[in-house]
């Protein structure tokens, strides 16, 4: 039976004072992975400096655990690889996303929460599939534009971020070819551990595999009807009613709507409003049970003037510290207004 409204709200606290003594958010690890390979365009790599440089770990630090910045970590550099089928940059995003999960493995196993800085969404893989290493139970809040569940015959540009969810799920596995670099991952989530929020552009082939796997998502379109507060208590419903799991969430700035989040690769029009975006981030701190964020797709390159570029990663910001804990109540949140476009930023990288 679902649990509705005083029952949710009941269960909530329930799991809140049961988590309570292993609260994953005793210390904090920041992973920088300064990695763009997953799609054509350049300046993603940069995301890490640019959400450091709008003060996050001055944010964290106001909060009351441990933050430990682990800095970036080091891509190598593959002298050839070629495509495969129509996707770029296998074995760069293979091997990068290997490096990843050993990095997120080693920081939940230490006991901390851990917040991936990106780079691009192909970055999701590692991070997941990391996690699930320690908390092989995980469930997977996925709040994105897009769906990233193509797969390389249903994608349209090859772009292995728009891939990374086809990597995870188990009923994908006989879907996906032998990808060169990919040797090393397994799928390690069923469709029923998956919620997305804040959809708007889905491919034709995503549509199918989110309808065929009966993944639940909520819309854009949903989130007018129903309200952020209905969403966000039905998606918890569905991941949480029957036992109490690590939560992952993976998080793309363009969530948001691009007035809010211009210096990003793919924005889409009619995203999160800056409300329905913390909302969000504020609901899943409240389970208790938050174990790693991914916060992906800041480039400052594509911003079209320094303050659009300083609001996108003030808002990545905000984004990480709600999802740990700050309450907007007296909180000094980064975000502010986004003047025309007339400045230029000086990133020409």
């Amino acid at each position: 039976m679902a649990l509705r409204g005083p029952l949710l709200r009941l269960f909530r606290t329930q799991i809140n004072r049961a988590c309570l003594h292993h609260n994953r958010a005793q210390s904090v690890a920041i992973l920088g992975a300064p990695f763009s390979k997953g799609q054509k365009r350049r300046g993603v790599e940069h995301g890490p400096k640019a959400i450091r440089d709008a003060g996050l770990v001055e944010r964290l630090s106001n909060l009351d655990y441990p933050v430990h910045d682990f800095g970036d970590l080091s891509f190598p550099h593959l002298e050839k690889d070629e495509h495969f089928t129509h996707v770029p940059f296998p074995r760069s995003v293979g091997s990068a996303n290997q490096l990843l999960s050993t990095a997120v493995n080693g920081a939940v196993r230490a006991g901390h929460t851990c917040v991936m800085l990106g780079g691009d969404h192909s970055l999701a893989i590692g991070s997941v599939k990391g996690h699930s290493q320690q908390c092989p139970d995980l469930c997977l809040i996925w709040v994105d534009a897009h769906a990233d569940v193509n797969t390389p015959q249903t994608s349209p540009s090859g772009n292995l971020h728009g891939q990374s969810v086809a990597f995870l799920l188990k009923e994908l596995q006989d879907k996906m070819p032998d990808i060169p670099g990919f040797s090393w991952m397994k799928p390690c989530l069923s469709a029923t551990d998956l919620v997305y929020i804040g959809l708007r552009d889905v491919d034709p082939g995503e549509h199918d595999i989110l309808k065929n796997l009966g993944i639940q998502y909520f819309t854009m379109r949903d989130i007018d009807r129903m309200g952020i507060q209905r969403v966000m208590e039905v998606a918890l419903d569905h991941l949480l009613a029957r036992k109490q799991r690590p939560i992952h969430l993976s998080f793309d700035i363009d969530a948001f709507d691009p007035s809010l989040a211009p210096a990003t690769g793919t924005p889409v029009n009619g995203g999160l409003t800056y409300r329905e975006g913390i909302y969000i981030a504020e609901e899943i701190h409240n389970t208790g049970l938050l174990s790693v964020m991914d916060l992906v797709e800041v480039n400052p390159v594509l911003g079209a003037s320094r303050k659009a570029v300083e609001a996108t990663a003030g808002l990545a910001v905000d984004v990480i510290a709600s999802s740990l804990g700050q309450s907007r109540e007296g909180a000094n949140m980064a975000y502010q207004e986004i003047p025309s476009p007339k400045e230029d930023t000086g990133l020409r990288l």
